[in-house]
């Protein structure tokens, strides 16, 4: 089976803040890599694609890929299901922007910037926390 995203993102802002939004209905994905199904929970909260907010950057890579930052952002929890490592973590960033087309030129700098600036994230929060 191909790698596909089988759900809609479906979510809210998070009252009071304008950085983190909570899912209204589970977002479901196929991973071809991991020959199985990921499901984001419902009011898992996430801030989608972390991009710094500086203007140059954020113009080439910002909202550009929500439903990936999703699914990263809940591989990065400690008790994910799957549990993954950092770098599966990542490869499922970058797949899941394959998977809807992502040109390279925006899913390549996307990936290393995951990669390089990620670390200090990852499996820090759990899948219920919020934020």
């Amino acid at each position: 089976m191909k790698s596909e995203f089988r759900s809609e993102l479906d979510f809210h802002m998070k009252t009071g803040s304008d950085m983190v939004y909570i899912l209204d209905a589970p977002l479901i994905y196929y991973s071809e890599r991991l020959e199985r199904e990921i499901i984001v929970p419902a009011e898992f909260n996430t801030d989608l694609s972390s991009v710094p907010r500086v203007p140059i950057i954020y113009w080439l890579w910002g909202a550009r890929a929500h439903r990936e930052g999703v699914l990263h952002d809940y591989a990065f929890r400690i008790d994910s299901n799957p549990v993954v490592s950092f770098m599966i973590a990542n490869w499922l960033f970058l797949e899941a922007q394959q998977s809807r087309g992502k040109n390279l030129f925006v899913r390549q700098p996307m990936f290393y910037g995951v990669v390089i600036g990620g670390y200090p994230s990852y499996h820090k929060k759990y899948v219920g926390d919020t934020l």
